[in-house]
């Protein structure tokens, strides 16, 4: 493709921007809570593309997968996990006819919700599920494999291991991280993210950064500590449309897309590459994202 490989792009000085939340889009697409997302690459693809495509033509120079809980962990609780190469494939494959060949796709690949060290999986299982999914998502046209959200270093190795071993695709890993009491940046597991970034360099991963957890404000700070950990590193930030605020019962996202916008040149002052959102951001948040990157003067 002639597109290249995202590496080089932002190695070549570009600052380029990522798609939005899919789980929210889905819902209003009618997804019903206990439904499996990812089960909609083959009952209803048209939905799902149509998600894709939307970012697309808000300015998106990469989107993401409907895969997220695309592990045979993950489909088991639907019963689902002799499905999973199945389903994987579709995803990719549905975002890559949305992003035709001059866009990339970084096909999603969430936690398995195993924990190591509580010894309910062994490496060889998560590892083995991992390169399922990895390889099924390349099959299907992926060009890279975004591994996300993630707080345990063990099982973000595994995960960054088995697509480098078993696919020829770029890889990323973000963690997500929460604001301690005392004011530092830390995983649901503990994992700062200065460990967080050389852990997945190490690992062989060929981007990295956060997504989740925080707004942009919040985002800059930890960008920062990635930065000074790595500073070689390229990085990615999926941002959540602010902290979330509970409205009748509903969690509700309050930055606007200008808001959002606003803070794009201290993200790439602390060092974002690769800019996008997460929980509650929309088309309208990534069109804004662009422009403001496009307006951006290095």
């Amino acid at each position: 493709m002639s597109k290249g490989r995202i590496v080089e792009a932002v190695k070549n000085g570009r600052i380029l921007v990522s798609d939005g939340a899919w789980g929210t889009f889905l819902q209003k697409k009618g997804l019903k809570p206990g439904e499996c997302p990812e089960l909609w690459c083959v009952t209803r693809p048209n939905d799902v593309l149509d998600v894709a495509k939307n970012y697309i033509e808000a300015g998106a120079d990469m989107v993401e997968s409907d895969s997220f809980g695309g592990t045979s962990f993950k489909l088991e609780h639907y019963g689902l996990a002799d499905r999973a190469a199945e389903i994987n494939e579709a995803s990719a494959k549905i975002s890559r006819k949305a992003a035709g060949n001059d866009k990339w796709v970084i096909a999603s690949v969430g936690p398995t919700g195993k924990i190591l060290i509580m010894a309910d999986v062994t490496e060889e299982e998560l590892y083995n599920s991992f390169k399922e999914q990895a390889m099924a998502l390349e099959k299907g046209g992926a060009d890279a494999i975004c591994i996300e959200t993630m707080s345990a270093i063990d099982e973000a190795v595994l995960a960054i291991k088995a697509a480098k071993e078993n696919t020829k695709c770029e890889v990323i890993c973000t963690f997500t991280f929460e604001r301690t009491v005392n004011g530092e940046y830390r995983t649901m597991m503990g994992v700062s993210p200065a460990d967080a970034a050389k852990a997945a360099l190490d690992a062989g991963a060929d981007i990295i950064g956060t997504n989740c957890g925080n707004g942009m404000e919040r985002m800059i700070d930890i960008l920062k500590e990635i930065k000074k950990a790595a500073p070689k590193a390229y990085i990615l930030v999926h941002a959540n449309a602010g902290l979330p605020k509970n409205v009748d019962g509903v969690d509700i996202f309050p930055e606007t897309p200008e808001e959002m916008a606003a803070k794009v040149p201290d993200l790439i002052k602390a060092g974002a590459n690769i800019i996008g959102g997460c929980c509650g951001t929309t088309p309208a948040h990534i069109a804004a994202i662009k422009k403001a990157v496009q307006n951006y003067k290095k």
